[in-house]
């Protein structure tokens, strides 16, 4: 199959994904509300820990909040791109129904990461962008253009480690069947990533920067807005990416020929 046929699949996904999200408009401005109350509140914390004070670490308030961009931007790609689908595939293992899957003519990763998408987590995105435009107000400059490509080259490696992941976490459910809680578990691990990884010590900063490289995600991008990411760091971040994203791919195959469908 191409990648024309796979862009223009995405794109099918997608316009259904919008027509049902629209069917619910009331939904979509309740989650747009709520999005903005949680941005909002989410900035409480950082706002007591760091206005008022010196650098920590070097980071201050109005850098820090770069930070916060990109956690609200991911956020939204998790949340509205990736656990939509990967989700349900947990459920779908455990009742052997995977097969419906497996059976259609394209590969079966692509189809259990694109069945869903929650449209209205697109709020997000726009949150972080009102969160970007507000910390370099306060900054007193805008990001230099270089320093934007590199960070959107960055967003690619985070969304690339984000998704991988959790085709990792989800890929675990065929060996063992009841996964749910290990989703949710990623998910509130993923929190820390609002708070630059400078700021922990010891063991939570190399937890965060190797075994679950939330510093990949959020810190790495936001440095690189800030200009202050060193070009050995970018490069290893996108290596570390594509190194999470072959993993992934090996671990999904293998638990693919593990699989026990429903008529078995």
């Amino acid at each position: 199959m191409s990648g024309v046929r796979y862009l223009r699949l995405l794109a099918t996904q997608l316009r259904v994904s919008i027509a049902l999200g629209m069917q619910y408009r009331w939904d979509f401005l309740l989650g747009a509300v709520m999005t903005v109350v949680w941005t909002l509140v989410g900035l409480v914390p950082l706002h007591i820990a760091l206005v008022g004070r010196g650098p920590i670490e070097g980071w201050t308030y109005d850098r820090a909040l770069v930070v916060v961009g990109w956690f609200t931007l991911l956020k939204g790609v998790l949340e509205g791109a990736v656990n939509p689908s990967l989700i349900s595939v947990v459920d779908q293992i455990r009742k052997g129904t995977l097969d419906f899957t497996l059976l259609k003519p394209a590969d079966a990763q692509f189809l259990v990461s694109t069945a869903r998408f929650e449209i209205r987590k697109v709020v997000d995105g726009l949150a972080a962008a009102a969160i970007f435009v507000y910390a370099f107000t306060r900054i007193g400059r805008a990001p230099a253009p270089a320093d934007v490509a590199l960070s959107l080259g960055l967003l690619v490696t985070a969304t690339l480690v984000l998704y991988s992941i959790c085709i990792l976490v989800i890929s675990a459910a065929f060996w063992v069947v009841r996964l749910d809680n290990l989703a949710y578990l990623f998910n509130s691990l993923f929190d820390f990533a609002r708070w630059p990884v400078t700021l922990f010590k010891g063991f939570w900063r190399v937890a965060f920067t190797v075994v679950v490289p939330l510093a990949l995600m959020t810190t790495y991008p936001a440095q690189a807005l800030l200009g202050t990411l060193a070009p050995r760091t970018a490069a290893a971040a996108a290596l570390g990416a594509l190194a999470f994203g072959a993993v992934a791919r090996a671990v999904w195959k293998r638990a693919i020929g593990r699989y026990t469908s429903a008529s078995s």
